[in-house]
């Protein structure tokens, strides 16, 4: 948090007396004694204190009820530049979030609704934190220490971002966290052994910090009494011209990975990590997303545009626990950008295919196919059943830490 600055009193201004008092001793001499006067001295004049520095703030309100009449809240998180984000702890949803556009003008960048009942009825994830296994896992099932554990399908007859039941569609405890840097928003929920199939109890916290900087920093921390697989992500959608307005075809997006995951059916990656030169998924340099989003290649046909995953691209000597960029997108007409850094491997980006008009969201704008884009920095899609992605297993003992940092900013 920021503190607030004061101002130390101004000296007192000193008058050119000299020439005054000069002429005056003379007539004092021949003048009789004043009585000292008994009146206090004026006090030295001080400068108008500043104003306080803005602060950043969390504030809780009323998100609605639950059918069987849980209360659920929504907590506003605004930095020193007001800048805010709002939080729901129904699926530690992000809501909204508005930030400024080439003139300042602050503008909601990302799709959602304004009652807690539309997430319960209807929606594609918007907003939410996604596990135990954010992403599709092939034929709901996977063989862990000598045994194959069966999980719920809810994608056909594949498993995707959890579950019938996933983290999406929890409650979590949600507790506002002191940061030097900004507001914080601290989620927790405990996922028992067994839920949709995964084995061991899982303890989960995501803290959401809106720095001063205009950046999202997400963390992720969880541990496990069994041995588990873990890769949870944030499954916001982003228009950067604004919630409901368009679509982002005409966004430009550069993504910082020479491979990706080729699909089969299901979008079930093949195993193979290939090259994305001669693709439409080379976006090794600025492209608009929509320049080849209708593409014949049997990878657009399987994904229905982009829904894939890249291999980032990891500077040499980095290790795991660092930040590695990953993409940055700029929207032209507003100018604004966002950049991402993550310490996961992959990413999975999804142009919102699957979206057809039938959501209604907070602007009461219907949002049409490719409305908004996707940002999953995760582990491979599948791992549990690929040996030679990179492990999405987490062991007692050994904690899943994982942090993810979106920055916001306009182009020059």
């Amino acid at each position: 948090m920021l503190g607030t600055m004061t101002t130390s009193p101004a000296l007192p201004r000193l008058m050119p007396l000299a020439a005054f008092a000069i002429g005056a001793l003379g007539l004092a001499a021949c003048q009789p004694s004043a009585p000292a006067s008994s009146a206090p001295p004026a006090a030295a004049a001080t400068a108008p204190a500043a104003p306080a520095a803005p602060k950043a703030s969390v504030t809780k309100s009323s998100f609605g009820t639950l059918a069987d009449g849980t209360a659920v809240d929504l907590y506003t998180l605004t930095n020193a530049k007001g800048v805010e984000m709002r939080v729901t702890n129904y699926g530690a949803i992000i809501v909204s979030l508005k930030v400024p556009d080439r003139t300042g003008a602050l503008g909601d960048v990302v799709l959602g609704y304004n009652r807690v009942d539309d997430y319960v009825k209807d929606t594609p994830y918007f907003g939410a934190v996604v596990g135990r296994y954010g992403n599709r896992i092939g034929n709901a099932r996977f063989t862990l220490d000598g045994k194959t554990y069966r999980l719920t399908a809810n994608d056909g007859v594949n498993t995707l971002h959890g579950g019938l039941k996933g983290f999406d569609k929890l409650l979590w405890t949600a507790t506002p966290v002191e940061r030097p840097d900004g507001a914080a928003l601290q989620l927790a929920l405990t996922s028992k052994d067994g839920d949709e199939g995964y084995p061991g109890t899982l303890q989960l916290t995501v803290t959401y910090t809106l720095t001063d900087a205009n950046a999202l920093v997400v963390d992720y921390l969880a541990k496990t009494d069994k041995a588990t697989p873990v890769n949870v992500t944030q499954h916001s959608y982003f228009n950067l011209a604004g919630e409901g307005v368009g679509t982002i075809d005409g966004h430009v997006m550069q993504i910082h990975a020479d491979r990706y995951t080729p699909v089969a059916k299901g979008l079930i990656p093949t195993g193979e990590q290939a090259s994305v030169v001669g693709t439409p998924l080379d976006f090794r340099t600025p492209t608009a997303i929509g320049a080849r989003i209708d593409s014949t290649h049997p990878q657009m046909v399987l994904g229905g545009g982009y829904d894939h995953n890249w291999v980032i691209n990891w500077p040499g000597g980095m290790t795991a626990d660092k930040l590695a960029p990953v993409l940055r997108v700029t929207e032209p007409t507003t100018g604004r950008t966002l950049e991402v850094e993550s310490t996961e491997p992959g990413l999975q980006f999804y142009s919102g295919n699957f979206l057809d008009g039938h959501h209604v969201g907070k602007s009461n704008r219907p949002y049409v196919k490719r409305a908004a884009f996707c940002v999953e920095t995760q582990h491979f899609p599948d791992s549990p059943n690929k040996p030679d992605f990179p492990s999405t297993i987490v062991r007692p003992g050994k904690d899943y830490q994982s942090q993810t940092v979106f920055r916001f900013g306009v182009a020059k």
